[in-house]
């Protein structure tokens, strides 16, 4: 009897089967190659983790300060489940895991600032969409500290002008649609000033136009270093709403910062590494803003949904 032909065992569905099978074993299954963002998901499990063993810890102290430490005890378990979104099975429930000891707001402030860094030190080395997630996490984080009693700036590593010809070139189509979004901040600004009564809400508006001024200029120089002609301002803008009084003002001023920290959110996961670091940034001040003008707290500054 002839052995059966590669056509015979084609049409039975054999060849596929048996040549797959690593050094021709049948039954091997190639085992997944592993995800690089793994490592970088797991340590910001842990942080996350002992962000919630500390807060555990605090409510449970017969002075606790329920309605400041409760909200942000649940914003960051939503940041742990959107973490674990990346990794085949769900990690154990942080209940009862050991944690340093927190005995105070001030500590558990100071926690959530190192965990915001320990986030942003990751950004190179990820992917796009845990880079962004990890840029939005980082500055709820720094919400949570400010919210704590802990006014120190989070510090991102390498926060500076990048000096690397290609990927400049690379994120020229990025750069100028930021740089879009922060000539509308600065129009947008100069409504907001001319309509506050408050001269303390006024001083707040001028020290957010010259910042989105410096942020502009900041742009326009990395868009100048690649060759390419930075975008001009236009001639005005059209607001999302007539303003026409204080609290207009104020809603302005939460809509642009809200804006901006999604164009800044998407900035982390579409200009290439480099950019990261002051993506971040920005999406950091711009949540930090909202909040202040009036924005309602949110898990996940510059993230849909």
């Amino acid at each position: 009897m002839q052995p059966p032909s590669r056509r015979t065992l084609l049409a039975l569905g054999l060849l596929t089967t048996l040549t797959a099978c690593t050094g021709g074993s049948p039954g091997h299954v190639p085992a997944p190659a592993p995800d690089p963002d793994t490592p970088a998901r797991l340590r910001a499990i842990a942080a996350t983790d002992r962000l919630l063993g500390g807060y555990e810890r605090l409510l449970a102290a017969p002075d606790a300060q329920g309605a400041l430490l409760r909200p942000l005890r649940d914003e960051t378990a939503r940041h742990r489940a959107a973490l674990l979104q990346g990794l085949p099975t769900a990690g154990p429930s942080p209940t009862g895991t050991p944690t340093e000891a927190v005995p105070t707001t001030a500590g558990l402030a100071a926690l959530e600032r190192r965990a915001a860094e320990s986030h942003l030190a990751d950004l190179a080395e990820v992917g796009p969409d845990l880079a962004r997630l990890l840029a939005s996490i980082a500055a709820a984080r720094a919400l949570h500290a400010a919210a704590l009693g802990d006014p120190t700036p989070v510090t991102t590593p390498d926060d500076r002008d990048p000096t690397t010809p290609a990927a400049t070139a690379a994120a020229v189509p990025a750069l100028q649609g930021v740089l879009g979004a922060e000539h509308a901040a600065v129009y947008g600004y100069g409504v907001v000033g001319a309509r506050l009564a408050d001269e303390r809400q006024r001083a707040d508006a001028r020290a957010d136009h010259a910042a989105h001024q410096a942020r502009r200029d900041a742009w326009q120089r990395l868009l100048a270093a690649a060759t390419a002609t930075p975008t001009p301002a236009a001639g005005g803008y059209r607001l999302p709403f007539p303003v026409t009084s204080p609290a207009d003002a104020g809603r302005l001023a939460v809509h642009l910062e809200t804006r901006l920290t999604t164009v800044y959110a998407d900035l982390v996961a579409t200009a290439p590494a480099p950019y990261r670091p002051q993506a971040a940034t920005a999406l950091r001040e711009s949540a930090v803003r909202a909040l202040r003008w009036g924005a309602p707290a949110t898990a996940f500054p510059g993230l849909p949904g």
